[in-house]
């Protein structure tokens, strides 16, 4: 059972202004994507659509673009990886292995998120990382250089005690007592400002979240793409408000808890777009 304080702290959190009133927003825009008419018979179609598009959308926050066709045929093995990805082709396929073992672990993420976390950074990295980092925390003088504007990564020391927190976090989604979207968003923050891998944690931050998403019930189907949504408010705006998270005051809490929302909702529409797109029988532009 999760910790009484916990759900009164992440409570206070759903009390900040405009907070509330997102997450009822988004909880009732998943409500309708849920019934769409195309979702009746073809959730795995739309479902795999909407991981290709938040594969692209993850890798470009990145810094990483393909366009979506080049990424649907990588991501469907019509087109095969080069031999010899330069770094940025190889951050795309980090996100679209990532994204797709993100479906693979559903059933798992709530019981073992830890486990979760580690099985996506495996599956993004395991073809660009040196076995010994690969999936586990930092550890000793490692450090890790990713989203300089949120201020140094902690130190190794600070990662084990903040990673235990992610655990609750994930428990307090299972009271039913706080909204899904809360959880899914102060999980991806926590990843951004803890940092707990040497390298790509971002990509694994937004995996983690589609999981979560779909994990907690908030979106069960999978067709939201949270990770378009993240990219439509601008990657500037996305990497200033985990900024604002990573500097723990509650203002910048509240932008981030605003932005995820916003985001949410952004990504619920693309993901209506798509199943729109499978009814017609044709891929959404």
């Amino acid at each position: 059972m999760p910790d009484a304080r916990l759900i009164a702290q992440i409570t206070t959190l759903v009390d900040l202004p405009g907070v509330a009133d997102r997450a009822e927003a988004v909880r009732a825009a998943c409500t309708r994507l849920r019934f769409h008419e195309a979702l009746r018979r073809r959730i795995p179609e739309a479902a795999a659509e909407s991981r290709v598009r938040g594969a692209a959308a993850s890798a470009e926050l990145g810094g990483a673009r393909l366009p979506i066709d080049t990424v649907r045929e990588l991501m469907s093995g019509a087109r095969p990886w080069p031999a010899n990805p330069d770094p940025g082709v190889a951050d795309v396929r980090a996100a679209v292995q990532a994204t797709a073992e993100s479906e693979r672990i559903v059933g798992l993420v709530r019981s073992a998120p830890l486990q979760a976390l580690a099985r996506l950074h495996v599956a993004g990295f395991g073809q660009v990382l040196d076995a010994a980092v690969l999936g586990r925390p930092r550890v000793g003088d490692e450090t890790c250089e990713e989203f300089a504007d949120a201020g140094p990564a902690p130190g190794a020391d600070v990662v084990a005690a903040r990673l235990s927190g992610l655990t609750d976090l994930v428990e307090a989604a299972a009271s039913g007592q706080v909204p899904g979207l809360v959880v899914a968003a102060l999980v991806h923050a926590e990843i951004v400002a803890v940092r707990p891998f040497v390298y790509g944690n971002g990509i694994v931050a937004r995996a983690m979240e589609r999981a979560l998403v779909q994990a907690t019930g908030l979106e069960p189907t999978g067709v939201a793409v949270p990770e378009m949504g993240h990219l439509t408010q601008r990657s500037h705006v996305y990497g200033g408000a985990l900024a604002g998270y990573a500097q723990g005051s509650v203002e910048g809490v509240a932008l981030w808890l605003r932005h995820a929302a916003d985001a949410m909702l952004a990504g619920v529409a693309e993901g209506m777009r798509v199943c729109d797109g499978v009814r017609a029988g044709r891929v959404p532009r």
